[in-house]
């Protein structure tokens, strides 16, 4: 069975404060492969494998449903580094 854009969004929002977060979906809507990037303050002080495993953890029961599963998480700070970082390369 697909899973939806809508529940990954409502189990990531349920578990988590979410500053920001992106859900694209790969496979052109079938709902087979996700790559998300994920804001939280949860993920304060954690390195990017705790961090992707606390999000594993939390999909389990999506991801195996999936054919594909990309994440992105970052804290709140480097979040804003990284806009930041874009917004000066595009404005060169």
């Amino acid at each position: 069975m697909p899973v939806s854009l809508v529940d990954l969004e409502q189990a990531l929002r349920n578990a988590l404060p979410i500053s920001h977060l992106e859900i694209i979906d790969q496979s052109s809507g079938c709902g087979e492969s996700y790559a998300v990037l994920i804001v939280s303050e949860s993920f304060e002080g954690k390195m990017t494998l705790a961090r992707h495993r606390m999000i594993n953890e939390l999909l389990k029961d999506q991801i195996v449903q999936m054919h594909a599963f990309s994440q992105k998480t970052l804290t709140p700070k480097q979040y804003a580094a990284q806009l930041e970082k874009e917004a000066s390369t595009a404005g060169q």
